[in-house]
């Protein structure tokens, strides 16, 4: 099979995403297209991947449809990987392809970002953005019709981000007006949505290779997928056709808006109250009685009466459930902690403050999630930007309230329910004072 596909991103996340959704395809018949992937970093995982021969293995572990999933497969649509910083020719070489048709990156949150230092005749330049306009430059160079481009990095509106920097870059190179009018009118640049836990290289690998032998890619991820993709290339990727969880779409916001106040909303509401009151892991919340009302209350009583109470948004919600009870997986409520005063202001905030507006009350449990939140910050270190810590352990409760820089807006409005959750000594009576 031809090379109809270039995946930036040599990591767990897209050999258990994208190439578990291209080798699906080819498995069943009906695409008929490899991937040939580029390490955006100077990254081991290239050697590792063409020893295999692109070749590796997909564990699937979890709860879908009240079933468990334990199954495993061997992912073949990869090729072989390549490194620019090794190899920049070879780099260049895939633009001239006329085979290649799809871009997939995933490179990080940080991975598009503009750095006005790279020039064209680096080799390669050091942001990824730049990378691409120098790999389209030479498409374009070449007479070659243009990409589809699927941007899976995890932050708002991430293609047409990366399509802004492609553009300065152009313009910062002095490349001409005509190849600006390419990227603009032969290349589309599609937002997307991914959501699936990819947990890589499992605790039990050793054991496994035990049996089925040596496997130095060895990932595994949750059975759960979910992409929603702004534009509609059905056509030419039959995700639908083939049983994926795939929406196209001209807005993906919905989807976006659903992930964060259900699955994110859901973790960051819950975390505080579980670490003070010394569980670790977001399955040991849903073994937990009292934890288990806490999120179901925040989830069925707060978030799905503001969100939409449809039968679309109640199925992803039950989803999540089984996604957190996944038992094969360990998700450290550590991990989901970080950075949390960002994070509560966009995954909690808002249904909070819509609850209010929509029924005139002040809804009990993401109030205690706040102060345990701040309660949490004055008795542990905890990773998140120094200012932030430093504040919450500094002020009273009053002026932290009325920090708009922290979430966002002045919530002074909230001080007296927050006064009354946060001097609830007993983190178990503030969880029940907040289900009450």
């Amino acid at each position: 099979m031809k090379e109809t596909i270039l995946q930036f991103g040599t990591g767990n996340f897209l050999r258990a995403f994208a190439g578990d959704f291209i080798d699906r395809l080819n498995r069943a018949g009906l695409y008929d297209g490899n991937i040939v992937i580029v390490s955006p970093t100077d990254s081991a995982n290239v050697a590792r991947i063409n020893a295999q021969g692109g070749r590796y293995h997909l564990l699937l572990r979890g709860v879908a449809a009240g079933e468990t999933v334990d199954e495993c497969r061997e992912i073949g649509c990869v090729t072989r990987a390549v490194n620019p910083y090794r190899d920049f020719d070879a780099y260049l070489s895939l633009a001239e392809s006329p085979d290649l048709r799809f871009i997939i990156s995933n490179t990080t949150e940080a991975g598009i970002a503009f750095d006005e230092t790279c020039r064209l005749t680096d080799r390669p330049a050091a942001s990824f953005p730049a990378k691409l306009t120098q790999w389209l430059y030479r498409r374009w160079q070449k007479g070659l019709p243009g990409v589809v481009v699927l941007a899976c990095e995890l932050i708002d509106r991430n293609a047409d981000l990366l399509k802004d920097y492609v553009l300065r870059y152009a313009a910062l190179w002095a490349t001409g007006p005509a190849f600006a009018a390419w990227l603009e009118a032969e290349n589309a640049f599609c937002n997307t949505l991914v959501d699936r836990i990819v947990t890589g290289r499992p605790e039990d690998a050793a054991d496994w290779e035990l049996v089925n032998g040596p496997d130095a890619l060895l990932d595994a991820a949750e059975p759960y997928h979910f992409w929603a993709i702004e534009g509609d290339h059905e056509s030419e990727l039959p995700f639908r056709k083939a049983g994926l969880n795939v929406i196209w779409t001209d807005d993906i916001s919905f989807y976006k808006k659903r992930k964060v106040r259900v699955l994110n909303g859901a973790h960051t509401s819950m975390v505080f109250p579980a670490l003070l009151a010394g569980i670790e892991t977001v399955g040991d919340c849903l073994k937990d009685e009292q934890l288990n009302a806490f999120l179901q209350a925040c989830l069925f009583r707060y978030i799905l009466p503001v969100l939409g109470e449809t039968e679309e948004n109640l199925a992803f919600t039950r989803a999540v459930l089984e996604r957190f009870a996944n038992p094969f997986i360990r998700h450290q409520l550590t991990s989901i902690a970080l950075n949390s005063v960002s994070k509560w202001s966009v995954r909690v905030l808002p249904t909070l403050l819509e609850y209010r507006e929509r029924f005139g009350v002040v809804p009990k449990p993401p109030v205690l999630s706040l102060a345990a939140l701040i309660r949490y910050y004055r008795t542990h270190e905890v990773a998140d930007a120094p200012g932030n810590a430093a504040y919450l352990r500094e002020h009273g409760l009053p002026d932290i309230l009325a920090n708009a820089a922290l979430w966002g807006t002045d919530l002074s409005a909230l001080l007296e329910p927050l006064e009354e959750a946060y001097h609830i000594e007993d983190i178990r009576e503030a969880i029940a004072w907040s289900l009450r």
